[in-house]
């Protein structure tokens, strides 16, 4: 089997782990939530698996750069910087940071999903912003 091809249903396999993990994180912020805290329960577990996805995906997506020799397209400079949006919305989202709201929290894990949603519209979409 080609390279790139393995590297790509590795990533897409992890992106499909992210989500996974995105929606049982995003469960804890409505179910069980104490002192403006995500709901602990399990929260290695989901810490883990998180951290799981979005390393691999990072490392394969790299990797397939390396593959192509950098050569992207220029709609990939907008995936980019949606997935550190999506990173660093989490971040404020989990953070174990008492004066964080809840609802802070939440529109934190909101611009994730929306961010994610947007990374799979473009790459589903590939669109040609020359």
């Amino acid at each position: 089997m080609d390279m790139q091809l393995t590297v790509k249903i590795v990533h897409m396999i992890a992106v499909t782990l992210l989500i996974g993990a995105i929606i049982a994180r995003g469960l804890t912020l409505f179910v069980g939530v104490k002192d403006n805290q995500p709901n602990p329960a399990m929260r290695t577990l989901l810490v883990a698996w998180q951290h799981l996805a979005m390393t691999i995906i990072i490392l394969t997506g790299l990797t397939s750069l390396v593959i192509k020799n950098f050569e992207v397209q220029t709609w990939f400079y907008a995936k980019i910087i949606l997935f550190l949006v999506l990173f660093s919305s989490l971040i404020k989202a989990y953070k174990k940071d008492d004066r964080i709201l809840l609802v802070q929290r939440r529109a934190g894990l909101m611009i994730a999903v929306v961010a994610l949603i947007a990374i799979i519209g473009l790459v589903m979409i590939k669109p040609n912003f020359g």
